[in-house]
C-alpha cells in the first residue's frame, strides 16, 4: 500500500524524535507539508536541520492549553490550513505506585492526556474547514494494565475513549482514532527502560518477549500505521484504537 499526501497539510506534536520523528519522515516522504512539534525552540530548530523536506518549526509544550493553542496557530499559519493533527508528544515514567508524586502525575496527564484534547480542539475549525482528520498515539498501556506504570496507563487510557467520545462528537465532518503499540525501539524506550536497568541485555530480552511475536516494534512501523489511518484509506474508520503491539492484548499467553 503506497501513501499519497501531495498537498496536505500535517502538524505532528512530539516530532522531534521516536514516533513522532518516524511519522514526519514518512509524511514528507508521501509529499506532505508538514509542521514539526517539538518541546522548546532549540530541540524543534535541531529536528528541522536534521529532516530537510517541506518542514517547518511549530514549538511548544502541549502541556499547557494556551500553548496548545500557540503552536496550532503556528501550524496554521505557515501551512495555511491543516488536514492531520498527530498528537505524538508523551512521556512515561514508571515506579511503585506508592511513589508516585502529584507532580508525576500532573506532567504525565498534562502532556499525555490534556495536550492531545487541547491541541485537537485548537485543531478543530481547521480541520472541519478540510474534513481532515486526527491520529492520537494511546498505548497497550491504555487497554491493559501493567505493573508499575500506572499513571501511563491511566494517560492512555483516557486518550483512548476521549478519542472515542469526539470521534462520535465530531463525525461525520472530522475522523479521529488512536494507535496503541506495545513497545517501540525508540531513544525514550532504550534510555529511560532498557539502558537504566541493571541488566540491559536481559531487559531488552524481556521486552522483546512480552509479545507473543517476540520482539519490540521499530519506530517507522508504528509511523505506517498513522499514515494508513490519515489517508483515504482509512475514510470509513473513525473511532478505531488501532493496536499494533505484536499480539500483548490479544489475550493470555499459552500456558506450557
Amino acid at each position: 500500500m503506497s501513501f499519497d499526501f501531495s498537498g496536505k497539510r500535517v502538524l505532528v506534536t512530539g516530532g522531534t524524535r521516536g514516533i513522532g520523528h518516524a511519522a514526519v519522515t514518512a509524511f514528507l516522504g508521501a509529499g506532505a507539508r508538514v509542521a514539526v512539534n517539538g518541546r522548546t525552540e532549540d530541540s524543534t530548530r535541531n529536528a528541522l536541520a536534521a529532516l530537510g523536506g517541506d518542514a517547518v518549526a511549530a514549538p511548544g509544550d502541549v502541556a499547557s492549553a494556551a500553548a496548545c493553542r500557540a503552536l496550532v496557530e503556528t501550524a496554521v499559519a505557515a501551512l495555511g490550513g491543516l488536514d492531520v493533527l498527530v498528537n505524538c508528544a508523551g512521556i512515561a515514567k514508571g515506579g511503585p505506585a506508592e511513589g508516585v508524586t502529584e507532580e508525576l502525575w500532573d506532567a504525565t496527564l498534562d502532556t499525555n492526556l490534556k495536550g492531545t484534547f487541547f491541541c485537537s480542539q485548537a485543531a478543530l475549525p481547521h480541520l472541519r474547514s478540510s474534513r481532515g482528520n486526527v491520529v492520537n498515539l494511546a498505548s497497550d498501556a491504555g487497554l491493559i494494565g501493567e505493573v508499575g506504570l500506572a499513571v501511563y496507563c491511566a494517560s492512555k487510557g483516557g486518550v483512548v475513549n476521549l478519542t472515542r467520545s469526539l470521534a462520535l462528537e465530531l463525525a461525520p465532518e472530522v475522523r479521529m482514532n488512536c494507535v496503541c503499540p506495545g513497545y517501540v525501539d525508540t531513544d525514550m524506550v532504550r534510555r529511560d527502560v532498557i539502558d537504566a536497568s541493571a541488566d540491559p541485555e536481559a531487559t531488552e530480552a524481556a521486552l522483546a518477549a512480552s509479545a507473543p511475536l517476540n520482539r519490540i516494534a521499530s519506530p517507522a512501523e508504528i509511523a505506517t500505521a498513522i499514515l494508513y489511518l490519515a489517508s483515504d484509506h482509512a475514510r470509513f474508520i473513525t473511532g478505531a484504537a488501532f493496536q499494533i503491539d505484536g499480539g500483548t492484548t490479544a489475550g493470555h499467553p499459552r500456558m506450557s
